[in-house]
């Protein structure tokens, strides 16, 4: 693996110009690809194999126009203080929501409550959100605005106003700390603004392909995001892990082209198993078995292996066109000198004197942070979730004062089959009706053929209340009535699932993510103990973050700090991306800091030299590297979309504690305890696993000095 690498780097060196127009050309071909792309038509979230998709499935193939898979809006009327609703000013807005456009699949009458305060009515889309035309939407607003010039109070809910995810003006800061962490760090401004370009070409190239592909893959708006996200992070870390060895192997003698092959061969190294670890972490996503995660995950893995990519062939380019610019103005001019001690150094030094002690430190302090865990509530986000000064926030909250909690979560039975669908459908409503979570049953929609009908169930409690769950158990519970099939569906029922589905596959992800990563870094390593070391670290970390994203999103700790303008329970996806995710960033630290250590260990030193050699020489790049991470995903907290907050955050928060409190503390300590048998290897396994060599290459040009630029 070195030698190959070091000869890709001494290729990519001298052929810089070919390399240079060759991702041009890539990118140009990607970015026309992407302005040529249809606007995307996002497909409905389904989950395979579960009763909701089943009935809905049903549903669409049963009742065809009936817009099972299209957006819908509810608009939601509220006469003023003291009066009652003018139901004439409601019937006049909702036939102009009828005729308003010809997307408009229908629109339901409008419902009053008891009291005549407040009334609804739904409408249903013949298309997605995403693919709802502005005039439509247009049509929808003015609607609304019509019926507050009546005098009436109106607000609008549901999934036809949902707009694609935005980042926050903070992403633009966060581009800019990570600007002046690479400056301080390199004292080059060639060498600082090689990370960010190659990072941004390579984010470029991901998701303009993303965007391509929308259409006919039915992505998310979300997934562009996810993959903005994590291909910005590493890019920028994968190309500065590379012009940091190229730094010390110029400073230390070598010539230009002798200094690529060897920053490819060790540096380049560590950055391949590091991306393989993170492809490996997003591509597992499809072992959940929900059809828009996988692709988000195998999206977000895309853009890792052009980041990964770019780093092993642009990064050299260009090392050709800056010279020796990227050393810092007192290397090129001779003043650097040998620096036996650093902060990198003197923190292993310090680690390395008290083992035990700093290890309990550290662990304890990790397990005190993932205490909110216990804590833990999982739902899928609902307009329930949105701030207060929504329209979808504020419907929400008329209709639940209006009509109970369970009418914005209501439930869709389907009864299938049977000799006779009409008495089955009769015997179910009257069964569901008696159940003690039931506000209301609505009368049975039959099919044109007579055997299939729906029951439109309204629970007493909330979308997510356990009480609404176990109604769903209760009617499930009676899989037939008469020989008919009786199944639930609904966004409510569907929510309940997804999360049931991932909540059993965290278990399985886990063990084949970490499994695999095992299985690799042994090869690396040549260790059994470093890559178990490995594994529990992460768990520590990714515990903690996810206590912290209980304490700040579901508990409200420190929630005005981070934007958080409404808490809720953690949404059902976060754990399992979070371990997925984290997991594969973690190990970017493990195998940059911890090959180095190899690598002086494998010339000789003995395991506390190793260890305060990885950080003598690594401390300095890791530290940055964690700083630009958190830097990218703290810019994400200003994400308009949920799950793109709170996951900025966790991730934010995961690197800060595995880099810091994990590789950079725990690790050190852990491997002075161990000693030798840290590198311990069990001869068969020794005879059986592949050699890949992450060491400096053999080359035949000898240094010509021993001056050492300062890098820790």
């Amino acid at each position: 693996m070195a030698t190959f690498l070091s000869l890709l780097g001494r290729l990519a060196f001298r052929r810089r110009w070919i390399v240079l127009v060759a991702w041009a050309m890539v990118l140009m071909a990607f970015v026309f690809a992407a302005a040529s792309s249809a606007k995307p038509a996002n497909s409905p979230l389904t989950v395979p194999g579960t009763e909701s998709q089943h009935a809905f499935d049903i549903v669409a193939q049963r009742f065809p126009g009936s817009a099972a898979d299209g957006a819908t809006a509810r608009m939601v009327f509220r006469a003023p203080a003291g009066r009652d609703l003018d139901l004439g000013a409601v019937r006049r807005v909702v036939a102009e929501l009828r005729s308003g456009s010809a997307q408009v699949a229908a629109v339901t009458d409008p419902v009053p409550n008891r009291s005549g305060t407040i009334a609804y009515t739904q409408v249903s889309y013949k298309t997605t959100a995403t693919e709802l035309t502005t005039a439509t939407l247009d049509a929808l607003k003015k609607a609304a605005r019509d019926g507050r010039a009546a005098g009436m109070v109106v607000e609008t809910g549901g999934d036809a106003l949902t707009a694609a995810p935005k980042v926050g003006s903070v992403e633009v800061v966060g581009l800019l700390v990570t600007a002046l962490v690479l400056i301080l760090t390199f004292g080059s401004l060639v060498a600082a603004g090689l990370p960010l370009v190659t990072a941004l070409i390579g984010v470029a190239i991901g998701v303009t392909g993303i965007t391509a592909l929308s259409g006919p893959l039915h992505l998310s708006s979300t997934t562009s995001i996810l993959a903005l996200m994590i291909g910005l992070a590493v890019g920028i870390d994968y190309a500065l892990f590379i012009v940091s060895r190229y730094r010390s192997e110029l400073a230390d003698g070598h010539e230009r082209e002798a200094a690529i092959g060897r920053a490819l061969g060790t540096a380049g190294s560590a950055v391949v198993f590091a991306g393989l670890t993170v492809v490996i972490a997003l591509a597992g996503l499809a072992v959940v078995d929900i059809p828009n995660l996988t692709k988000m995950g195998m999206a977000a893995a895309a853009t890792v292996v052009v980041a990964v990519l770019i780093a092993l062939t642009l990064t050299p380019a260009l090392f050709g066109f800056a010279g020796r610019m990227v050393l810092s103005r007192r290397t090129r001019k001779g003043r650097a000198g040998t620096v036996a001690t650093g902060l990198g150094t003197r923190w292993a030094r310090f680690v390395l004197a008290r083992p035990a002690a700093v290890l309990i430190v550290a662990v304890l302090g990790l397990g005190v942070l993932a205490l909110p865990v216990t804590g833990l509530r999982m739902a899928l986000p609902d307009d329930g979730h949105l701030g207060k000064d929504t329209t979808q926030r504020r419907a929400y909250d008329m209709l639940t004062d209006g009509f109970g909690p369970g009418l914005n979560g209501p439930l869709l039975v389907v009864v299938d089959g049977g000799a006779d669908t009409r008495a089955a459908a009769a015997r179910a409503s009257a069964t569901i009706a008696k159940l003690p979570d039931v506000v209301s049953v609505g009368p049975a929609r039959f099919d044109t053929a007579g055997d299939a009908a729906t029951l439109a169930v309204v629970p007493k409690s909330g979308p997510n209340d356990a009480a609404t769950h176990d109604l769903v158990s209760a009617i499930r519970a009676g899989r037939t009535v008469d020989g008919a099939r009786v199944l639930v569906t609904g966004r409510t029922a569907l929510n309940i699932d997804i999360s049931q589905r991932l909540s059993d596959a965290v278990l399985p992800y886990l063990a084949l993510v970490a499994g695999l990563a095992f299985l690799l870094l042994l090869v690396v390593f040549r260790s059994v103990l470093v890559p178990l070391k490995a594994a529990l670290g992460f768990l520590l970390s990714v515990l903690a973050a996810l206590g912290a994203i209980v304490a700040v999103f579901q508990w409200g700790w420190l929630a005005g700090a981070f934007g958080v303008e409404q808490t809720s329970p953690i949404m059902s996806t976060m754990p399992i991306f979070l371990i997925g995710v984290v997991f594969g960033l973690a190990m970017d630290y493990e195998v940059f800091l911890v090959s180095r250590m190899r690598e002086a260990h494998a010339g000789g030193a003995d395991p506390r030299a190793a260890v305060t050699a990885g950080f003598t020489h690594n401390a300095r790049v890791v530290t940055a590297g964690a700083l630009i991470m958190i830097s990218v995903f703290a810019g994400f907290v200003g994400s308009t979309e949920a799950m793109i907050k709170m996951l900025g955050f966790g991730l934010g928060v995961a690197v800060l504690l595995d880099a810091f409190v994990v590789r950079m503390t725990i690790v050190p300590a852990a491997l002075a305890l161990l000693g030798r048998a840290a590198w311990w290897l069990p001869g068969p396994l020794d005879r059986i696993l592949p050699t890949v060599s992450a060491e400096s290459p053999a080359d035949p040009e000898p240094s010509r000095g021993s001056v050492i630029e300062p890098v820790a």
